[in-house]
């Protein structure tokens, strides 16, 4: 982790926001910084959570430590002579929401890690803003970077909606830019596949159109909104308490359906050892999934031959279609059919990894 550098200096080393301060002016400033740095190269980077100088608030580091399980370093760390920073220094009920998000990015370690891999070869930054992504946004062609300060996206997929004003009581705007959504802790769906209008004024005048409907978020000390795109497929592992530990369970492809039969549906997988430089000779794992919807409503995963001769820790993976009602409780998988859970978010299905193409689909 490097205190200074030079152009070119992101291929060796990490880097931080610098020697921040306990205030939601910097936790505030957090986002952007980040998003600079990464457009800039520096897209491996994080904020002393919490703030280095000063002594944060509960409120504080828990909102902080919130934010920073979605961005690409999650670094608690303070100066000499502050207050305690462990998630458990402010009582069992800022213990609670701490470890919830903090779990989340052990959970999404498969998606980051493949992020942090296409951000090896590509450039592309884990820490996005929205015009990265979605340049037109708006049916005037505008980004929504300015109508929408606190979003970023975490990788190609993850929306992160935060308040723009982090220590703020009052209700804010999440603007979504043009598609279909799905809100990642409960999997209810939002569609903006309609007109949006730049004017929160000219949206609320047109409430009556779901499709221009604004969503009210209502800051709460546990809550932040965030949302996946429509026509994603998102790789997640069971809890582990560190990334020494094995995961021990199937690997979860969580499937965002597209909004039709029409939209493409995707997702990027990469693994290694985590440790060597061994993926150079061919020791890693990278499979390119897709999914299609049919005009009657199946969804069909397709998992391809992996590329690489990586062996990964899983043996089965759980296929997790959200906010997705299947004809039937079964699911076809090449010849057979298997069961399908319901879940908290839709349904599921678990199938061997054969390490062959596969193709699983929820009729």
């Amino acid at each position: 982790m490097t205190r200074a550098s030079y152009a070119g200096g992101q291929r060796y080393a990490v880097t931080w926001t610098g020697d921040n301060s306990a205030t939601w002016n910097h936790l505030r400033q957090t986002t952007p910084q980040l998003e600079n740095l990464g457009l800039s190269g520096f897209a491996m980077s994080g904020a002393d959570v919490g703030g280095f100088a000063g002594s944060p608030p509960a409120d504080l580091l828990t909102k902080w430590l919130m934010l920073a399980a979605f961005q690409p370093i999650d670094r608690d760390h303070s100066a000499k002579g502050t207050r305690m920073h462990e998630p458990w220094v402010d009582g069992p009920e800022q213990e609670d929401i701490r470890r919830r998000y903090i779990d989340q990015r052990y959970l999404l370690m498969p998606y980051l890690y493949t992020t942090a891999e296409e951000m090896s070869r590509t450039g592309l930054p884990i820490t996005r803003p929205l015009f990265l992504e979605f340049p037109h946004a708006t049916s005037d062609n505008h980004p929504l970077d300015n109508d929408a300060p606190g979003e970023f996206m975490f990788g190609p997929d993850i929306l992160v909606a935060a308040s723009p004003s982090p220590e703020e009581v009052a209700p804010y705007y999440v603007s979504l830019p043009t598609g279909l959504w799905y809100d990642y802790w409960t999997g209810t769906r939002y569609d903006r596949r309609g007109s949006l209008n730049a004017s929160d004024q000219e949206i609320r005048d047109q409430a009556d159109k779901s499709t221009l409907k604004p969503i009210l978020a209502q800051p709460k000390l546990a809550d932040l909104p965030i949302y996946v795109r429509g026509g994603s497929i998102i790789p997640m592992q069971p809890l582990v308490q560190s990334t020494e530990e094995k995961p021990d369970g199937p690997l979860t492809l969580r499937v965002y359906p597209p909004a039709d039969y029409s939209t493409p549906c995707s997702g990027d997988l990469y693994t290694d050892d985590g440790t060597t430089f061994n993926f150079r000779h061919g020791s890693y794992l990278r499979l390119h999934l897709t999914c299609s919807l049919s005009t009657d409503g199946v969804l069909t995963v397709n998992i391809p031959a992996q590329e690489g001769d990586f062996h990964p820790w899983w043996t089965h993976f759980r296929i997790e279609a959200v906010g997705f009602t299947p004809h039937t409780s079964k699911a076809t998988v090449g010849a057979h059919t298997a069961a399908l859970d319901r879940t908290d978010l839709g349904y599921a299905v678990t199938v061997p990894d054969t390490g062959r193409p596969q193709s699983i689909t929820l009729n």
